[in-house]
């Protein structure tokens, strides 16, 4: 009789089809370790800068008003020396589109390194995580709290983390709106009760959203809600910098005793501490690949080469590097996309750049009368224009008013005008032409504007002459 091996269907049972598809995962507190290293402390000193810039700047001054200032109600965006007005606001697609070049250039050269280091969700992440360290103790210790039932240890635990949290949220909306109205008028009238509601209310809208990002929301906006990871791997090749575990050196993971041949046992350099999984704010494990929910902050680089120093094995097993380069192949720092997305930077910098040394300080708008030409006590034909002209400079200019675009044409009203420093002034004017100088009906014609004080203010208009129909 032949013997048959059991065989038992573990085929795990389909789901019934819904036609719907889960893509959010529930969250799982992340309970991060602290640790030490190289790449914290850069951390620390580019956040150290960043935040000096943003909550230092918003108290400067310059020529006795704020030197970084958004005024609304003027229309007028102050910084430091200059003056942009809504007619510059070109410039502003301009900074965004060199900020996204800039992106993309970084990103193909080194990963995710912005997500890591200098973007507000992180650094403001990392700030709240250090709250939670100080009131409620480190990793393990914020478990065994969170496991432990209501006591008035924990409650004043939680109590202090959450006060903490919700003042960086509150200086950091305060500053945030100081930036469009005067930091130190605004905190006077906040807590005297005199400031407008919208002040409050905003004040109060960025406090809420920093507590809930920094200190709830956290990884889950790297994740879900920010689009930038989505489309980082478009940009990413072979030979992008990006943290990453070498499995060749790693492999086969196990533990086992300092100075102990570990070789002889089959195992590689990984002894399996988790302590990359322990620090990683998003809480994946390096170990299983590139992954979209990476930030490339090198906490797990970090947490590794502590471990790999205390064995006494060479640091790197988790490291910078690219796929040519764990794949024992040479990678190319310079090749066509890194070179195109550098030569467009440089370009857009250099126009950028252009546009705002050489855009004008002054504003000068041009609009016909509605009543297309009269007939002066002369006889010539004269048409009536409304002149605006804007001071776009710090100071106050002297302007003179002149016209040409047709022989013997001449300007009638107020011809020399003074301008203050940001004034908008409107005038009217009148050309006037005699009838056999017209060559047609409609005739192109130019408005200009001098600076008395300074010859390179200097602008003009272009509008029409409008006359009588040619026989």
């Amino acid at each position: 009789m032949s013997k048959q091996i059991p065989v038992q269907d573990v085929t795990p049972q389909a789901k019934p089809a819904t036609g719907n598809v889960d893509l959010y995962a529930s969250r799982e507190k992340i309970y991060t370790r602290s640790f030490t290293g190289f790449y914290r402390n850069l951390r620390r000193f580019g956040g150290a800068i960043l935040f000096l810039l943003y909550f230092g700047t918003v108290w400067l001054t310059w020529n006795g008003r704020q030197a970084v200032w958004w005024d609304l109600p003027e229309r007028k965006f102050f910084i430091f020396g200059a003056t942009f007005w809504p007619q510059d606001f070109i410039l502003l697609s301009g900074i965004l589109i060199t900020c996204a070049y800039g992106l993309f250039f970084i990103t193909v050269f080194a990963g995710r390194v912005w997500c890591g280091y200098t973007c507000p969700q992180s650094v403001w992440t990392w700030i709240f995580m250090w709250c939670e360290k100080i009131t409620e103790g480190d990793r393990n210790q914020r478990m065994k709290l969170d496991k432990a039932p209501m006591s008035v240890n924990k409650f004043l635990r939680k109590f202090a983390k959450h006060a903490l949290w919700i003042l960086i949220g509150f200086v950091t909306g305060l500053t945030f709106v100081g930036y469009f109205s005067p930091i130190r008028e605004l905190v006077i009238d906040l807590f005297t009760g005199e400031a407008s509601g919208w002040a409050y209310f905003w004040v109060a809208f960025f406090t809420l959203a920093t507590y809930g990002n920094a200190g709830w929301l956290r990884e889950q906006v790297c994740i879900y809600m920010c689009p930038y990871a989505r489309f980082q791997s478009v940009m990413f090749d072979k030979d992008t910098l990006i943290v990453s575990y070498d499995p060749r050196r790693g492999e086969k993971r196990g533990p086992r005793k300092k100075g102990v041949d570990y070789r002889a046992q089959g195992l590689g350099d990984c002894i399996d501490c988790t302590m990359c999984v322990q620090v990683c704010p998003t809480g994946i494990d390096i170990r299983d690949g590139l992954q979209i929910e990476c930030i490339g902050c090198a906490a797990c680089i970090d947490a590794c080469d502590g471990i790999m120093d205390k064995m006494g094995y060479p640091r790197g097993l988790i490291s910078y590097t690219t796929e040519h380069n764990l794949s024992g192949q040479k990678t190319h720092l310079l090749r066509p996309r890194l070179i195109g997305y550098a030569t467009a930077l440089l370009l857009i910098i250099a126009t950028l750049t252009t546009a705002v040394i050489t855009r004008p300080l002054a504003g000068f708008d041009v609009s016909k009368d509605r009543v297309l030409f009269r007939e002066n006590s002369q006889g010539w034909i004269e048409n009536v224009y409304s002149l605006k002209i804007m001071n776009k400079d710090q100071r106050d200019h002297t302007y003179v008013i002149g016209a040409y675009g047709l022989d013997g044409i001449q300007l009638g009203g107020k011809q020399e005008v003074q301008v203050a420093a940001g004034e908008i002034v409107t005038l009217p004017a009148q050309l006037s032409v005699a009838p056999e100088k017209l060559p047609s009906t409609t005739n192109e014609v130019f408005f200009t504007l001098q600076s008395t004080d300074d010859p390179d203010i200097k602008v003009e208009a272009k509008t029409r002459f409008i006359g009588p129909r040619l026989n």
